[in-house]
């Protein structure tokens, strides 16, 4: 594989625009006729793209814009790209220059092309052919989407030209220097072309819920089906037509409800309007749960006479998520869960710009490390959201507003400029993301000190404005002012209380200090759960030196205190990793980092890594009885955190002989298991000079939960 270096050395050979690929599309025609095949699809602009910097701003002065400027200066980068990890650039923020060529189609005539970015730190003004078609300003992790047709040159080279900016800014969320994360420049995030006829579906919400028979988790159900759909008109005169769905189950490819007409619009010139579909039942569906992430697929048709003009997909989970009795509850069953956070952007080779590969890799661990529940403090890559959706992880999804600087020098109010920054980045959020089933909760803010009056301000008019946009999702966010006076806190009007609870490493006090103040918060929200959004260990001053050993111990001792109170719903440990951040206090440049994690910023383990994995697994006990040939294992689920009904899992052995060589696999089916139940499994093996034997209790998802070696 290609080294980050070794391609910016090969891009200074490179003299010639010519030398970067090609893309084919073309634009625009005033034309709503129905055809028989409109042509719709995507095209990736991800890989090679010119890239400057711009130190004193004058690019747009020297027309660094234009599509005809020579390209001397200019060095090749591969998108998604942040500069942040280049050698010698680690500090730099301020303005930098991407650009590439494509090639228009002649068969494009009549479609609207657009241009997607999933997301540019952080802010980011598009030219086609040297013509501005948009900007998208202050928000740097949530997607846009312009319309660049009327920009584009049939038959000829056009050039995409992005001024991205990352300078430190106050009007913006994160406000200033406040965040204690990555702050990394670039076209980060994937970039691609969308193609469509002109008029056509701009995105779809679906809500999917189930309703049970006898209000029992394990009981029969039947799901409500409610799907809308924003639907745009580019032409200049009124177009009529229907909407029509489908939803298919994505294991077996079976459709489960088809409603042809369920919709009839008529939308005038450059008219964008949702859509309400008629409303539809399944019955006996399959429901999404973090370890049966049971997926489908809605597909909206939008049609004209009989024929098909385009069509848009999504996929979604039927689930349903409560908050009663001091309870979360999922699909009618109270869950315990705990988790982990991930910082992403970590890795030095890659920093924000993750490769596909590297998200998964660090899933696969938060899967390994039995993460059922984790929040972010950025909106996510959907590729993180697909994978939590594929493979069960539940996440809350957070606006970036971090810290007490957030409101630095305001009043009684939050300032306009950051009110209405955090309105539309939670508005982007919720309009891309709403349909996956993974995420449980929208985070809306984290420690600003909710009893400080803008704060408090702010985070209710999120609150708000996220129960408009979403009804039937949880809010919340994530407090470190809860140790003194709670009921003043705004967490009271969040649907559960978070707290960052850093007893023994931020804040001073002992596991007495942290079990006096949960029963304080409990007493001041007697009816809302309690979810521990944070909690760990930091070796971020002298006087806590790095040892993970006693990372181990706050994990072990807080955990123990938290799990004595039934109304702590969630455990999520601070964190996975330790991460790369502007206010690091240990290593330069890309290495510059707080160390906080289970492993180090390569995804290199620490012990405390197996003790995270140990203290997150559903399974309390294990016990293995007798020889290879005659074994009676016995396994209990934990009562406590994290506390569900286990079902569907498995129980492997796998022996191996001298040389650990594996001879023999046996499996079992592990009956299900409530909170605090056991079950004995007999296990025989034939082999008859064992080394030793490793069990798995494997879940629905085939991540081992529980490890077990027993030794001859």
């Amino acid at each position: 594989m290609q080294s980050r270096r070794d391609l910016l050395a090969g891009a200074s050979r490179i003299a010639l625009a010519g030398a970067l690929p090609a893309i084919a599309i073309r634009a625009v025609a005033n034309d709503s006729s129905p055809r028989e095949n409109w042509p719709a699809q995507e095209l990736n602009l991800a890989g090679e793209w010119l890239f400057r910097f711009d130190p004193d701003r004058s690019g747009e002065a020297q027309d660094w814009q234009q599509s005809e400027l020579p390209v001397s200066g200019w060095t090749i980068v591969s998108v998604p790209h942040t500069w942040q990890v280049m050698p010698g650039e680690e500090e730099y923020r301020g303005r930098a220059w991407y650009r590439r060529t494509f090639e228009a189609l002649k068969e494009w005539d009549s479609s609207i092309v657009r241009i997607e970015f999933e997301a540019v730190f952080h802010s980011a003004s598009v030219w086609v052919n040297g013509q501005l078609a948009g900007c998208h300003l202050r928000k740097g992790y949530t997607s846009f989407i312009l319309d660049i047709t009327s920009h584009l040159r049939l038959g000829a080279q056009n050039a995409i030209v992005v001024q991205v900016d990352n300078s430190f800014d106050g009007s913006m969320l994160p406000r200033g220097r406040s965040s204690d994360w990555a702050h990394d420049g670039g076209i980060y995030r994937p970039v691609r072309l969308l193609i469509t006829p002109p008029v056509f579906i701009e995105r779809l919400a679906i809500d999917a819920v189930p309703h049970f028979t006898s209000g029992a988790a394990d009981a029969s159900c039947a799901a409500s089906v409610e799907v809308s759909a924003t639907v745009h008109n580019s032409t200049a005169k009124a177009w009529q037509g229907q909407l029509g769905y489908r939803v298919v189950e994505n294991e077996t490819g079976h459709s489960v409800l088809e409603e042809h007409s369920a919709a009839s619009l008529t939308l005038q010139p450059d008219e964008t309007r949702n859509i309400a579909l008629r409303a539809s039942t399944i019955s006996e569906p399959r429901l999404w749960h973090f370890d049966h992430p049971h997926l489908y697929t809605l597909e909206v048709v939008l049609s004209q006479r009989g024929q098909v003009f385009h069509q848009l997909n999504t996929t979604f989970g039927i689930r349903s998520i409560e908050v009663k009795n001091s309870g979360i509850y999922l699909n009618g069953e109270k869950i315990r869960l705990m988790g982990v956070e991930r910082m992403a952007g970590s890795n030095p080779e890659f920093g924000m710009a993750e490769p596909t590969g590297w998200i998964t890799h660090d899933h696969d661990d938060l899967k390994n490390l039995n993460c059922a529940l984790t929040r972010v403090h950025w909106q996510q890559d959907r590729r993180v959201l697909d994978y939590c959706d594929r493979h069960g992880i539940l996440l809350q999804s957070e606006i970036p507003a971090w810290g007490y600087a957030t409101f630095e020098g305001m009043d009684f109010h939050p300032g306009t400029e950051i009110m209405q920054n955090g309105l539309e980045q939670l508005q982007e959020m919720i309009d891309r993301d709403r349909n996956h089933p993974c995420i449980i909760s929208w985070g809306l803010c984290n420690e600003v000190d909710g009893q400080n009056p803008p704060a408090h301000e702010f985070a209710q008019r999120l609150y708000a404005e996220a129960k408009k946009l979403d009804p039937r999702r949880l809010c919340s966010y994530a407090s470190n002012s809860l140790q003194k006076t709670p009921g003043k806190d705004v967490s009271g009007l969040m649907d559960f209380i978070e707290w960052n609870e850093y007893y023994e490493t931020w804040a001073e006090g002992t596991t007495e200090d942290l079990r006096r103040n949960l029963l304080e918060i409990h007493r001041a929200f007697p009816e809302k759960p309690i979810v521990i959004s944070e909690y760990g260990y930091c070796a971020c001053v002298p006087e806590r030196p790095e040892g993970d050993a006693r990372r181990i111990e706050v994990l072990l001792s807080h955990t123990r205190v938290c799990r004595e109170m039934d109304f702590v719903a969630g455990l999520i440990f601070f964190c996975y990793n330790d991460y790369r951040t502007h206010v690091g206090d240990k290593g330069v440049a890309a290495t510059k980092q707080r160390v906080h994690g289970v492993v180090d910023l390569y995804g290199n383990r620490k012990p405390s890594y197996d003790a995270l994995r140990l203290e997150s697994s559903p399974v309390e006990w294990f016990q293995v009885v007798g020889q290879p040939g005659a074994l009676a294992i016995t396994l209990r689920a934990r009562r406590t955190v994290p506390a569900h009904r286990m079902s569907g899992y498995t129980l492997r052995g796998v022996l191996y002989g001298y040389g650990d060589i594996p001879l023999e696999r046996r499996e079992a089916e592990v009956p299900a298991l409530a909170p605090g139940e056991q079950v004995t499994i007999n296990l025989q093996f034939t082999e008859k000079e064992p080394l030793k034997i490793v069990f798995d209790v494997l879940r629905p998802t085939a991540f081992s939960a529980y490890t077990h070696v027993w030794r001859a």
